[in-house]
């Protein structure tokens, strides 16, 4: 017994080590890059790979050929990654979610490369680096992550690699080459991933798919790491790896005996899951690239070639016809991804988890095999199946709630792994399975007509949802998820939501899939083909309903009668090129002659202010002509007209939904106190806000104002003390439920919705608000002099001033009582802080209670009735 568990216990070590190579390459890539590097395991691979082809195919020495592979082609592949697609994202400081994207691009591109190179099949002759001794793997793991903590640690290339992870442009200018310290992580990296590749092809197929997929899995450890922890990172992989290797001598019996084996064989996987939704969430600051413009509004002629390509395998036969009846279950599939991902701004890895779900409970259901319910007819076996997919989408909708960003695309990466490997992988659950079409549908043909009608169907519910008050929250909430909130817009019964939607979008289409293919095939649903399918939706715009069907029909007509890999190779060269060239899409529309405008405009050009000024509301021709050409070119007459048109004083504010409130209302602060880490931000801090009153807020950065101004508006929640309204606790109240009391709030950072219309951004506040009064949207626009043609323009082309004042309208259509300003003068010039000034004296004379924080001392000067002055976290006065 003592021998087999020292036996198990190395054999455990050697995975762990490997599992260790893995968490040291991705740590030293994430703090030299601020890159989560997701094609690390494709790295790996294509390591694996070239050692082979050197070793085996061509007879070089190993020696040799290890050689060249680890300390040649492993780093270069790195090199070129740097420069060719990494280091262009952070010099040009975009969003960082478009390097998630370019690194699943390159997972993507490399899969589909190698399974055009060397074949989609598995190999089992790949060479052995190291001798079968797991200390000596341990030995080098151990020796390179001491080298690694010692040059991070004492010397000075590891101060400079800590100074461009807080901050490049900061280091840039101290004199440090980032550029120089980016590619050395990036080469370090690759190493270790071509290290963890050919340590680990010996012992497992080597293909494609496989080899990838479980150096994914063991992305565990630097999850568990927190990206930091070299040390922390390897015993977490060596202790993941003995405790898998000893679970193998349990042999229970009982239902518990399938479970609890996949569980011992797939220990990184749990691991990876419970890092990915217990701990707290990696790089929650990276959320997806968040839309700047309208989306595109997609020409009825596309439509039209679009239909009459889908109607033209109804023409074919035989395997023509058979190979396209994927095409529909799959742009269902890629559907799914348009609401979560498209309309909801959510990063949604873990699709195929949901489509196979799909078919693996249509076929269980129609073989009378789902534990509790009867057999039942195909189709509906299929709609049962959608019912009981649909709510597993909280698997992934649940962690969306507080997550966003690295921390959400793991957290749905680990889900679909999981359900990959402890659902599809498990004979219990899928063995002897098939599946037949219904009745009078068995023929390719009738059904691929079904496969259309139901197509038909979904398009038209996703382009519903797009619309109305849902989709305009659903643009929200992708937009700015923090100015949705404030907007009153239920974040998280939004996401949940969304991902239950697209849970149901993607099980309907994977029953579809798998009917059309008559079995279940859980390699059709791989995690790898999850990362394949959402590159594809990113690449062809991840908000326009015609991208799933281009993209169905590229996915299984570029792998179609030839070698596997070309679709994956495409897509990833695409994902990599829309990561470096995110306007790519839009100017190859806009050179095709598609417009940006509003969906449902009927393709009438709205006008696009580029250069709003103050007063680019106005109507043609009013205050003395300009009109619409003013508009455009925001020129010195529009800028000077506005404010004595737009406050129009005492009268307008009383036609707002806010004005007519049946008492005054109170929010205050007491004994409110807020600590982050050491430091003190409010140390019993006391405010009343009264009705009819302009309270400012002023004081030196850091005092603490505006950290008192997230306790009060629901964004932070203190440590200790209340914060009130008319009594009544609201200090666990979160901040869209404040908004629906009554308590607006603007941003210092402006929030508005860019792919939105000026119009549409203050609905949603007249939507989802206090008031819940569509008809504050006229009083409002008409109050901020935004009631003319400028109403139709996206808010993505308006100046400073006017964004100020889209924002501050949000938020008074609403019907607010109490409304929190965090520094509104903020790039405002002095003709638009005096139109400031005079709305909010009209709005506090109208009764409503303003709090002002803000460094425009002149400002306050003229608006406040009361002023407190902050200073390291207390009120002085």
């Amino acid at each position: 017994m003592a021998s087999l568990t020292y036996d198990l216990a190395l054999a455990g070590l050697a995975v762990g080590s490997a599992a260790a190579l893995t968490g040291i390459g991705l740590i030293v890539t994430y703090r030299a890059t601020g890159v989560l590097n997701l094609a690390h395991g494709a790295i790996a691979m294509v390591c694996a790979y070239v050692l082979r082809q050197f070793a085996v195919e061509w007879g070089w020495p190993l020696p040799l050929a290890a050689a060249v592979t680890l300390l040649l082609v492993a780093p270069a592949i790195g090199l070129l990654l740097d420069r060719l697609v990494f280091r262009p994202l952070a010099v040009g400081d975009v969003d960082p979610t478009r390097a998630l994207v370019a690194s699943i691009g390159v997972f993507v591109l490399l899969v589909g490369g190698a399974a055009l190179v060397w074949g989609s099949g598995a190999r089992s002759d790949a060479p052995a680096l190291l001798p079968d001794d797991p200390w000596a793997q341990l030995g080098a793991v151990l020796a390179l992550a001491a080298l690694v903590t010692a040059v991070t640690r004492w010397t000075r290339f590891g101060r400079e690699l800590r100074a461009v992870v807080d901050n490049r442009a900061l280091a840039a200018l101290g004199g440090i080459d980032a550029d120089r310290v980016s590619a050395a992580g990036w080469a370090f990296g690759s190493f270790t991933a071509g290290l963890t590749g050919v340590l680990l092809a010996p012992y497992v197929r080597l293909d494609p798919y496989g080899l990838p997929l479980l150096v994914v899995e063991v992305i565990a450890v630097a999850v568990v790491a927190r990206m930091r922890s070299l040390a922390v990172a390897v015993a977490a992989a060596l202790a993941i790896g003995v405790a898998q290797a000893q679970l193998t001598r349990l042999h229970p019996s009982g239902w518990g005996e399938p479970l609890l084996q996949a569980v011992g064989a797939n220990l990184f996987v749990v691991a990876l899951l419970i890092a990915a939704l217990v701990l707290p969430g990696v790089g929650t600051r990276d959320t997806l690239a968040r839309t700047a413009t309208p989306a595109v509004r997609i020409p009825l002629g596309a439509w039209a070639v679009a239909a009459i390509l889908f109607l033209l395998p109804l023409g074919f036969a035989g395997s023509d016809l058979h190979t396209s009846i994927q095409v529909p279950a799959l742009a269902l599939i890629l559907l799914s991804l348009v609401v979560v991902t498209g309309r909801g701004g959510q990063i949604s890895l873990g699709q195929a988890a949901y489509a196979g779900l799909g078919a693996l409970f249509t076929a269980l259901l129609a073989a009378g095999r789902f534990p509790g319910l009867p057999r039942l007819p195909e189709l509906a076996a299929l709609a049962v199946a959608v019912l009981l997919v649909a709510p597993l989408g909280l698997l992934t909708g649940w962690p969306a709630i507080g997550r966003q960003g690295l921390a959400l695309a793991l957290a749905t990466l680990a889900v679909g792994v999981a359900v990959s490997r402890f659902v599809f992988a498990q004979p219990y659950a899928t063995a002897g399975l098939s599946l037949s079409r219904p009745a009078g549908l068995t023929g390719d043909r009738a059904f691929y007509l079904l496969e259309l009608a139901v197509l038909a169907c979904a398009l038209a519910a996703v382009a519903a949802l797009r619309r109305g008050r849902t989709g305009r929250a659903l643009a929200a909430l992708r937009d700015h998820e923090a100015g949705a909130q404030a907007a009153g817009v239920a974040v998280p019964a939004l996401k949940l939501l969304a991902f239950v939607t697209g849970a149901a979008l993607a099980a309907l289409g994977g029953g579809l899939l798998g009917m059309g293919l008559r079995a279940f095939d859980p390699g059709a649903y791989d995690p790898v083909r999850g990362l394949l399918w959402f590159a594809a939706v990113v690449v062809l715009g991840a908000d326009n309903l015609l991208g799933p069907l281009v993209g169905a029909a590229l996915l299984v007509g570029l792998d179609a009668g030839a070698r596997g890999g070309v679709a994956a190779a495409v897509i990833g060269l695409l994902a990599i090129l829309i990561g470096r060239f995110p306007d790519a899409l839009e100017r190859t529309l806009a050179a095709l002659g598609v417009r940006g405008t509003r969906e449902g405009d009927g393709g009438r050009p709205r006008p696009v202010a580029a250069g709003l000024g103050a007063g680019a509301g106005s109507a043609p021709g009013e205050d003395g002509g300009g009109g619409e050409d003013a508009v455009r070119a925001g020129g010195p007459s529009a800028t000077a007209r506005s404010p004595a048109r737009a406050v129009v004083g005492k009268s307008a504010a009383r036609s707002l939904p806010g004005s007519r409130r049946d008492r005054p209302h109170l929010l205050v602060a007491r004994s409110v106190r807020l600590r982050f880490g050491a430091f003190t931000a409010l140390d019993g801090v006391d405010i009343d806000l009264p009705a009819g009153q302009v309270t400012a807020l002023v004081g030196a950065n850091g005092a603490g104002k505006t950290t008192l101004f997230h306790c009060l508006c629901g964004t932070l929640r203190p440590d200790a003390g209340r914060v009130e309204l008319d009594g009544v606790d609201i200090t666990r109240r979160p901040a869209h439920t404040r908004t629906r009391m009554g308590i607006a709030r603007t941003f210092q950072q402006l929030a508005v919705f860019p792919s939105l219309t000026v119009e549409e951004n203050v609905r949603i506040g007249a939507e989802q608000g206090r008031g819940r009064d569509l008809a504050a949207v006229e009083p409002v626009l008409r109050l901020l002099g935004l009631d003319g043609p400028v109403r139709l323009s996206p808010a993505a082309g308006l100046s400073t001033g006017a964004l100020r004042r889209v924002e501050l309208g949000r938020a008074l259509a609403g019907g607010p009582h109490t409304l929190l300003l965090d520094e509104p003068a903020a790039g405002l010039d002095a003709v638009e802080a005096e139109a400031l000034a005079r709305i909010l004296g009209a709005l506090a004379a109208d009764g409503m209670a303003v709090l002002v924080v803000e460094h425009d001392l002149d400002l306050v000067a003229r608006v406040a009735h009361t002023v407190h002055v902050m200073e390291a976290g207390r009120i002085l006065r």
